[in-house]
């Protein structure tokens, strides 16, 4: 049923409004008009009662809602060699609907050509027949930089090349479906596809039971199963291989493993020893018996492929000829994706499976072939000009291009490269797409779009396709496909049918599911990350710290007592002892206010608030899967920029604030969680000790003291258990050595023992470790001090202790080059 806000006006009279409006004459071609030109509109009525349901007679409400609900399931993408923030991933509140029919056609062409391409495949890099019988030129191989020489020969696990493919689709004004483009290297958008899914279904959830939309989760559930059955042991760790958070999808694609159960790994986490995969983790080397890989195969092997890359796993190629390890796609794959060969497939479809293609390409004229070519130069203003193997060439510097736009010394320096290296060019026809209504501002208009579907080999070796995929949809409004390029918005696709869908879910059924209360493996990078994370995060509040003290007691205008010259010049030396902010001209009211903003603030190279809160960000951005998207969200919140500088620092302070709860109530206390919360310890012992040892010395003043209880945030304790003012020794005592104060140093070094105690251990000697070793010493140090004893010397030495100890961690856990092949006692499983 459509929302209870209808109750309070007509949805249906509305959503027949709205069609009305959009369907005017001249929009005969748009997928809306055409089925409801075949008196097939009820499914197109009941998305739009919903979205009326939804946000009365506001079309722009319901954009709104959706792309907010996007935006907090995370979603997000980078435009290539971007380094910045995230762009929002950016979802109309219109899905596209196809009908559980004419989506039969689709998805059956789609399987049909991932075993056309996987027939191929195994031809090209194996006996090659379809070369040495003339069905494909040699030059169309060997010439393509994605056809990869170390590989030709080799049998991958299984003999199969593809797990995993992608294709772009367009519809024509009069209906039909036609293939723009094949995408095998490392296939992005189903991450995607299943946000935008997600999104919708928080947005007009109504939609599922009432249009009986055929759901996701069967299909990755089917994938999933299906790079099992490739591996050799029975219960394989799977992991997908990222380039990293620069990577334009990296959000797809840690969304994606943590829907799948995967392990999200960069290059520098595994290791081949043995012709085995290992990933690194906390506890040794564990083996990996698939990897579903996002990077460039050309990179995936510095060994195999190109020398330079820091981004492969040495040996990789090894591992996978040995059979050990499956990779999906194999590298190889990429040939295929080439605009030149789509000018042989259909042909070489009926020569491989004796079936013409059931979705045909767009037409296409490789140059690499006179009578070919000869067609390009004549009707050069007719075609899209592309090149063929899709890498620049010099003829074509801004990439596919109309052939009627290229005129003058462009069209002649073309034709001229085109006449020196033919088999560069391909010459493809001008598609002119269908359209789909989007919402612009508060109405609808209609846009031209293209298909993304995914296809993947289930468990029993047949192809499954995704069932929708995700519609691009064009900024303007001409049609021409190659004038859309890569799309302003996206839609959900939603295939719909007659009979009800049985919910279906990726997790496992009850009288099935092995109960566990360790979340799996843990790698070392994620470990580090998360260490540092919580370092960061600790570090940015106490910088925050000093700059409040310093903002609230000496500067503020409204304070009406001041804190010392002596206490105040103490502060700023520890601002600056950090790098935040340069040492003043002068400790006047203006200079301490410049310092303090500059410390809390500056983006030009000063470590302050800001910078620490960047690093933390970025480490955040490679977290995704380990974190809740409320504090993806806390990390990645804007700088404030309203109020006086004490009230932005207070907004930080509660961000801080927000952070630790998160941390605190919402991480499962899971070997994750041990090393976040290791990290904070250990930098607020660091943070603490620095401000003891500037406010606590046999000299403090009342004002010393004061601000040291400020900055431990003790003020409140120390008023409680003493009503006579301020003395040395109990501020002491209760800022270091009070195991019941969770501000003390005390209180931070017994956690950081209790973390180091539940950490796995390398060896089964039952002996302690050396990171147990000094948090045990560090311990028995401050349970048997005393107050009246600690002087500066003792604080240097707990300090360089806690220094040596991070250093231990980082050493024991966070293993790093080739070291981890080194470790004794290393976990192989």
């Amino acid at each position: 049923m459509a929302s209870s806000a209808a109750s309070l006006f007509d949805a249906g009279t509305i959503a027949d409004r709205w069609i009305a409006d959009y369907c005017a004459p001249g929009r005969e071609t748009d997928v809306l008009c055409a089925e409801r030109g075949g008196g097939r509109d009820d499914a197109w009525n009941t998305v739009f009662e919903e979205l009326a349901g939804l946000s009365g007679d506001s079309l722009g409400h319901a954009r709104e809602r959706a792309q907010r609900h996007a935006e907090d399931i995370g979603t997000g993408f980078r435009i290539a060699g971007e380094e910045g923030e995230e762009r929002p991933w950016p979802l109309s509140p219109v899905p596209l609907l196809i009908a559980d029919a004419e989506w039969k056609t689709i998805a059956a062409g789609i399987a049909q050509r991932a075993e056309v391409m996987e027939a191929l495949l195994a031809d090209l890099y194996g006996p090659a027949k379809l070369v040495t019988d003339g069905h494909v030129p040699a030059a169309l191989v060997t010439g393509s930089p994605f056809f990869l020489r170390p590989v030709s020969g080799l049998n991958p696990p299984g003999d199969k090349h593809l797990a995993f493919i992608a294709a772009d689709l367009c519809r024509g004004p009069t209906g039909e479906w036609r293939v723009l483009a094949d995408h095998l290297r490392a296939p992005a958008g189903a991450g995607y596809a299943l946000e935008n899914r997600l999104a919708m279904a928080r947005t007009v959830g109504g939609l599922q039971t009432r249009l009986n939309i055929l759901r996701h989760a069967p299909f990755f559930a089917g994938f999933r199963d299906g790079l099992s059955a490739l591996c050799r042991r029975a219960d394989p760790r799977i992991a997908l291989l990222t380039p990293g958070r620069l990577n334009p999808s990296y959000a797809e694609q840690a969304h994606l493993a943590r829907y799948l159960g995967f392990l999200l790994v960069e290059g520098a986490d595994l290791a081949v020893r043995e012709d085995k995969v290992y990933v690194r983790t906390i506890v040794g080397l564990k083996r990996v018996d698939a990897l579903w890989r996002r990077i460039d195969p050309r990179l995936l092997d510095p060994l195999a492929f190109d020398s330079h890359s820091t981004i492969g796993v040495a040996g990789l190629v090894d591992a996978m000829a040995a059979g050990n390890v499956v990779v999906a796609n194999a590298p190889g794959t990429g040939l295929l994706e080439s605009p030149a060969f789509a000018a042989f497939l259909p042909r070489l479809a009926e020569v491989l499976t004796g079936a013409p293609l059931l979705l045909p390409n767009i037409a296409t004229w490789w140059c690499g072939q006179d009578a070919e070519r000869d067609h390009v130069e004549a009707n050069l203003d007719t075609l899209l000009i592309s090149p063929a193997f899709g890498v620049q060439t010099l003829g074509l510097p801004e990439g596919a291009t109309l052939g009627a736009s290229i005129v003058g010394e462009a069209r002649a320096a073309l034709l001229d490269d085109m006449k020196r290296r033919p088999q560069d060019y391909v010459g493809q026809e001008i598609v002119r797409l269908s359209t789909m209504p989007v919402v612009t501002e508060d109405a609808l208009v209609p846009r031209p779009f293209t298909l993304r579907v995914f296809a993947a080999r289930g468990p029993d070796g047949e192809w499954i396709v995704l069932p929708g995929g995700f519609a691009r949809i064009g900024e303007h409004a001409d049609v021409r496909a190659a004038v859309m390029g890569e799309g302003m918005w996206s839609a959900d696709v939603c295939v719909h049918c007659e009979d009800a869908v049985a919910p279906v879910t990726l997790l496992p059924s009850d009288d099935t599911t092995q109960l566990r209360r360790n979340p799996g493996t843990l790698p070392s990078r994620v470990a580090d990350n998360l260490f540092w994370l919580g370092r960061y995060l600790e570090r940015g509040e106490a910088l925050l710290g000093l700059v409040r003290v310093l903002l609230g007691n000496s500067i503020s205008a409204e304070t009406g007592a001041a804190l010392s010259a002596d206490t105040v010049f103490r502060l700023a030396g520890l601002v600056i002892a950090a790098g935040a902010a340069p040492e003043p001209r002068a400790y006047k009211r203006p200079d301490l206010l410049a310092l303090a903003k500059t410390a809390m603030e500056d983006e030009e190279g000063w470590y302050s608030v800001r910078a620490i809160n960047v690093q933390a960000r970025l480490i955040g951005e490679v977290s995704r899967e380990r974190l809740s998207a409320d504090m993806i969200r806390l990390l990645d919140a804007p700088v404030p920029t309203k109020g006086t500088l004490l009230d932005r620092a207070g907004t930080l302070q509660r961000r801080y604030s927000a952070l630790a709860g998160q941390s605190a109530e919402h991480m499962a206390r899971t070997d994750a969680w041990r090393f976040h919360d290791l990290g904070r310890r250990i930098e607020r012992s660091t943070a603490g000790i620095q401000a003891i040892r500037a406010f606590g010395g046999p000299e403090a003043t009342a004002d010393d003291l004061s601000t040291l209880l400020d900055l431990a945030d003790s003020q409140i304790s120390y008023r409680q258990r003493y009503l006579t003012g301020m003395a040395r020794v109990p501020v002491l005592d209760l800022v270091t050595l009070d195991p019941g104060n969770p501000r003390s140093i005390a209180f931070q070094v017994a956690a950081i023992s209790g973390h180091l105690n539940k950490l796995p251990l390398l060896s089964d000697d039952g002996l302690a470790e050396a990171q147990q070793e000094q948090a045990r010493e560090l311990a028995a140090i401050l349970v048997t001090a005393r107050a009246t004893r600690i002087d500066d010397a003792m604080l240097l030495d707990l300090s360089n202790r806690l220094c040596r100890l991070s250093d231990e961690v980082a050493r024991r856990y966070f293993l790093q080059g080739a070291e981890a092949l080194r470790a004794a006692g290393l976990v192989l499983a």
